[in-house]
């Protein structure tokens, strides 16, 4: 590590100290005004144009430079970015499209219902949620909840591969049609071609069904099953829980 690593590090730790302060309640240690801002603010890495991958040494960076987002609209209506969240080195990374409302409220991925029913998914693997790690393609909610559009999936999409360089997961599970269409093909139809290994970034990819459609159709129930044994075989997998009807 050279000088201005570590003097990036050391910078680094000083503001989260001070940030945690300020969460619990006790005053921070005394610094003018100017240094309180910039150590507030951090230290950012350099931005990347629209389109490029960002060069980032780890998640931490990479989510400094994704909180500051501005790449397209979404921005002016998020109530907050939904990085991800999980160990960053997970062997399984589960990809969905876009945060929905409570998951813009609580900055989290999968925390309403739909994520209730992923991590029943994912104890019936054999795993638990923070053995996996789980992201969207697209970090801001769209209004509505309606789709990301094109233009917001290739704005964000960056921001993806950079995180699955970092972790190097030995598959990835997308999760329902716009995750699949936006690492596989877009000619993709879930219908038709959910359960077939694909590959992104040279990684296994099963799709399957988002949870959402299964609370909706709780009888695509099996096939997500049938989907998720597929995975568990490819990563070596035992003793199972089956997934309730």
């Amino acid at each position: 590590m050279n000088v201005a690593e570590e003097v990036r590090d050391l910078l680094g730790e000083i503001r989260r100290q001070l940030l945690y302060r300020e969460e619990i309640g006790l005053d921070a240690p005394y610094v003018s005004p100017e240094v309180h801002s910039y150590l507030k603010a951090g230290i950012q890495p350099e931005r990347p144009s629209a389109g490029e991958n960002p060069r980032c040494k780890s998640l931490d960076e990479l989510k400094l430079l994704v909180d500051s987002c501005d790449r397209c609209k979404l921005s002016k209506t998020r109530k907050s970015i939904v990085f991800g969240e999980g160990p960053d080195n997970a062997k399984l990374v589960f990809v969905g499209e876009a945060p929905g409302v409570e998951e813009d409220l609580a900055g989290r991925p999968f925390v309403g219902a739909a994520g209730k029913l992923l991590n029943d998914i994912i104890r019936a693997m054999g795993l638990d949620r923070k053995d996996v790690y789980i992201c969207n393609v697209v970090k801001c909610h769209p209004p509505r909840n309606r789709d990301p559009e094109h233009d917001e999936i290739d704005r964000c999409l960056p921001f993806l591969r950079a995180q699955l360089s970092l972790i190097k997961p030995e598959v990835i599970c997308t999760i329902g049609r716009v995750s699949a269409q936006s690492l596989i093909s877009k000619d993709f139809k879930i219908t038709r071609d959910r359960g077939q290994w694909y590959t992104f970034m040279d990684i296994p990819v099963m799709p399957t069904y988002h949870p959402a459609y299964l609370l909706r159709y709780p009888q695509a129930k099996r096939q997500v099953w049938d989907d998720v044994q597929e995975i568990m075989k490819t990563m070596g997998l035992a003793n199972p829980r089956r997934l309730k009807n």
